[in-house]
């Protein structure tokens, strides 16, 4: 089945192409953009789109009801089959947000089933990719969990374990691997500067990962952690906050994309539902980061999106907030930051071929929106959305279409 929206203004991932009657296709639980024939003036609706954007670091596991969970607790406490509906829940306001992928970095069985079930067309989501971590004892991963519990998520220690856990993940549908090489923020005990694992354990996963044709994303914050990284041929760096001069120009050199996750940092480091450890620690970074990142934006890192949203300090559908943070931090213009949260992010996560432009032969996945975001990103809010369409179909708000 075909269908077309007349007279829109559509923003395609890259660059404005104008007024369009957009067709689109759909064929079982999937669609594709047919055409984008150019209308006349006369034919204008008032409308525009813009490709679906892609968050390429959340974490969909999280308390998703009205008032308030503890952010570290709850997962402790709570039924898998109803950690799953939260999930759920966070991955359809992300979608009714304008968000039509997401990539979770610290997935099991959970998400790898929900993946599964949003593929097969059983209920209305966005797409998800799911990235087993490979973490170690008292690792960043680790210390989410207090010492006193015993069930514990997997870890693994020695590059033998290291490679075995790779390949559990593989086996159990992992899209790809997610690795620290510093200590974090929200995890306890720790401090961001920590290693995590030795190089013999991170090549060992890297390699592992590329060998079974998975994707390897790092959190990294400092400089050192960046360089263990990047040593080791991972595919992004998550984070990236006191990335230097020598770390943005091998960045630049060898194309690997950097998630900032701005919002989240910024409301940590104010206190926000958190910790006096947890905000000490996000405000030493935060202190230096705004000047660091703006200075490897201006040699051509290329930052794409990513929220690190878990519905405790971002929520689902702050993605657009986040992309006007971006541009504000990085000097860009309205277009690069749409280009970050789309086509670019398509790319970093491997999709670039499929996503992120809505362009004839790719999926339809795009927003319908009052505005040109593109211009001027005000207008980028969900506030604006008239429609959502995934995987060919509309699945939030309320879209006139007429037969091709």
């Amino acid at each position: 089945m075909t269908e077309r929206l007349n007279g829109v203004e559509l923003w395609d991932g890259d660059r404005a192409v104008g007024l369009v009657d957009l067709h689109w296709g759909t064929t079982g639980h999937d669609g594709h953009v047919v055409a984008a024939t150019p209308a006349a003036a006369d034919e204008a609706c008032g409308l525009s789109v813009i490709p679906g954007l892609i968050d390429t670091h959340v974490h969909l596991i999280g308390y998703a009801g009205d008032g308030h969970a503890d952010f570290l607790s709850w997962p402790l406490t709570t039924r898998p089959e109803e950690q799953t509906l939260h999930g759920l829940a966070h991955a359809q306001r992300a979608l009714r947000s304008g968000v039509t992928t997401l990539r979770d970095l610290a997935a099991d069985d959970i998400q790898f089933s929900l993946r599964r079930a949003l593929d097969a067309g059983l209920i209305d989501g966005p797409r998800v990719q799911a990235h087993g971590m490979v973490g170690m004892t008292g690792g960043h991963g680790d210390l989410f969990t207090p010492p006193a519990v015993t069930q514990r998520k997997p870890v693994a220690d020695g590059p033998d374990a290291c490679r075995a856990l790779v390949r559990r993940f593989a086996r159990d549908g992992a899209d790809g691997i997610k690795i620290a090489t510093t200590g974090g923020v929200l995890s306890v005990g720790d401090k961001a500067s920590w290693r995590n694992h030795t190089r013999a354990e991170i090549d060992a996963i890297v390699d592992e990962a590329h060998a079974l044709g998975m994707r390897v994303a790092a959190h990294a914050h400092t400089e050192k952690g960046i360089e263990i990284a990047l040593a080791a041929g991972v595919d992004s760096i998550e984070h990236g906050t006191l990335l230097g001069a020598p770390q943005a120009a091998r960045l630049t050199t060898a194309g690997v994309t950097v998630a900032p996750t701005l919002l989240i940092n910024d409301r940590i480091a104010a206190g926000r539902g958190v910790s006096p450890e947890q905000q000490e620690k996000a405000a030493e970074l935060v202190e230096r980061r705004d000047a660091l990142l703006r200075a490897a934006a201006d040699a051509g890192v290329d930052f794409v999106l990513g929220t690190d949203a878990n519905g405790s300090h971002v929520e689902f559908g702050e993605q657009m907030h986040e992309v006007r943070r971006m541009a504000e931090v990085f000097g860009w213009s309205a277009e690069r930051a749409l280009q970050a949260a789309t086509s670019r992010a398509a790319a970093a996560i491997g999709r670039g071929s499929s996503l992120g432009r809505v362009q004839p032969g790719m999926l339809a996945d795009f927003v319908v929106m009052r505005g040109r975001p593109w211009l001027d990103l005000a207008d980028l809010d969900p506030g604006g959305i008239v429609a959502v369409v995934s995987r060919g179909r509309v699945v939030a708000g309320n879209l006139a279409v007429a037969p091709a």
